[in-house]
């Protein structure tokens, strides 16, 4: 996996009006090259009167590579699909699709303005919309007495770290979920930190996001459910 990786949790539309051509901008999810293509088309057909339906994807494909790809569908080349390429790598999307709708407004923009405005058009489909940034953890379950409890919810609290749920009982058991590059370390710690007293228990790494402070698992995530329907407030 790449050193960051976001995903849209919540597909998004803004615009952009440049003298008087009118640039609107779609994001969404995508699975793969077909899903990307679907979107494209939708939007080709609702907004079929306009001339340009610019178009950039990024997705992962089967063998872990990323196939990226862009359009500039009549556009002078490099002005439109090559920028909003740009502004998607530059935000860490992965299984991303971004199409720009041009309604021209009579003035040529030139390629300086062609480039700020496609660009544009993408910067404000993605402030449209919920981004997820997608980690690896490690869930570790944790079972203490009361007495131990205080100095292990501290370290939780100072570490930043999620709790998944809390129990309590005869003893205190709580479920946390563990940054995977540091999950050694934490366990090692936890085990310090109760004086080897704590019953610890890791399970198998899994992803999860992290999306407007709010940790996400499963179904919630990105690819999952109507991760990649759009939002078409704003148009």
């Amino acid at each position: 996996m790449e050193e960051k990786v976001v995903m849209i949790r919540q597909g998004g539309r803004g615009e952009y009006t440049e003298k008087r051509s009118r640039f609107i901008g779609a994001a969404a999810y995508a699975e793969n090259e077909e899903e990307a293509a679907a979107f494209l088309a939708a939007m080709r057909k609702e907004f079929y009167d306009a001339k340009h339906h610019c178009s950039a994807f990024i997705v992962r494909q089967g063998n872990g590579t990323l196939l990226k790809r862009s359009s500039d569908d009549g556009e002078p080349q490099g002005t439109a699909g090559h920028p909003m390429l740009a502004v998607m790598e530059g935000e860490h999307l992965v299984n991303a699709v971004c199409v720009v709708t041009r309604y021209f407004g009579g003035t040529l923009l030139g390629t300086g303005g062609l480039v700020r405005s496609y660009t544009k058009a993408v910067q404000e489909a993605l402030l449209a919309s919920s981004l997820a940034e997608i980690r690896r953890g490690v869930p570790v379950g944790i079972r203490t007495d009361y007495a131990s409890y205080g100095k292990l919810e501290y370290y939780i609290a100072s570490n930043r770290l999620t709790v998944m749920d809390k129990e309590y009982g005869s003893g205190v058991s709580v479920h946390i979920l563990v940054p995977e590059e540091s999950a050694a370390k934490t366990i090692a710690d936890l085990t310090e930190l109760t004086n080897g007293k704590a019953e610890i228990r890791a399970g198998s790494v899994l992803e999860y996001g992290l999306t407007d402070g709010e940790v996400i698992f499963g179904e919630a995530l990105p690819g999952h459910g109507n991760a990649g329907s759009t939002d078409t407030a704003g148009t």
